[in-house]
């Protein structure tokens, strides 16, 4: 699942090639909002939050989309022919005289009163690459459950938005952290969400995700991708499994020597 920092780079190609533009065609792909029509409303702009995308357009509308595991945002000059690989299921086409922006695979699609983008958004915590970010708030939400364990907590985005498996492992590990440690055990939670907050706006204008410094391929991360690898640092072989409850369960990678349960 793409997560804050590819979403908030997405919000980015979105305000490129929508803001201030007036759309000449609005194509729903999705039963519940088959017959609503944009044509001709000016898209004000696209925020990220967390994972989610808030594209608002004149009117008091906000569209609402968030991409899942395999969803996307195709972008395209509007006199290009653009034809979906097999297997795609186009849900939304939003256009304009200059660009015709595609969404494909999207999880979710809302169109709500922009007034009202409590009602999709309003759940999550601070938003790790928003104006609003607070890592005080994020710490006293995750301190509302000490008995549970660090690795589910991190991704619960009502705690936090924007972390996904790739920055809980990469985080995790370079505090030295457990995954299955309780949160009730860590002292230093600000420290924890400070460094996650660093390390996604560090690649939030980066397509990749690097947490070493290293920008090479196959030196970019710790642990993530790196399953049965040796340790960068100690040489323990990175452990892979998952965390959360079934059908939730997620994957979680680990070094047993840096992170000793």
């Amino acid at each position: 699942m793409p997560e804050g920092d590819a979403v908030y780079r997405t919000a980015a190609r979105l305000r490129d090639a929508l803001d201030a533009r007036i759309l000449i065609r609005s194509d729903f792909r999705v039963p519940r909002y088959a017959t609503a029509d944009l044509t001709g409303r000016a898209v004000l702009t696209t925020l990220s939050r967390g994972k989610h995308l808030l594209t608002r357009v004149e009117g008091d509308l906000t569209l609402h989309t968030h991409l899942r595991m395999d969803g996307s945002w195709r972008i395209k000059p509007a006199t290009a022919h653009i034809t979906p690989p097999p297997g795609d299921q186009v849900r939304l086409i939003l256009a304009n005289q200059q660009w015709t922006a595609m969404g494909v695979k999207l999880g979710m699609v809302d169109l709500v009163r922009t007034g009202e983008e409590a009602r999709v958004v309003g759940h999550l915590g601070p938003d790790l690459l928003g104006p609003d970010w607070d890592p005080d708030e994020a710490v006293r939400r995750l301190r509302a459950a000490p008995g549970r364990t660090i690795g589910e907590a991190l991704l619960d985005q009502r705690n936090l938005a924007g972390i996904g498996t790739i920055y809980r492992a990469e985080t995790l590990f370079l505090r030295g952290i457990w995954p299955w440690r309780k949160v009730g055990e860590i002292e230093d939670l600000n420290g924890l969400v400070s460094l996650a907050q660093r390390l996604l706006d560090a690649n939030k204008t980066y397509a990749g995700t690097v947490t070493t410094g290293d920008r090479r391929p196959a030196n970019q991360t710790w642990v993530y991708g790196r399953a049965g690898r040796p340790c960068r640092r100690c040489g323990t072989r990175i452990s892979r499994g998952e965390m959360g409850a079934q059908p939730q369960e997620r994957l979680i990678l680990w070094c047993a020597g840096c992170q000793p349960g």
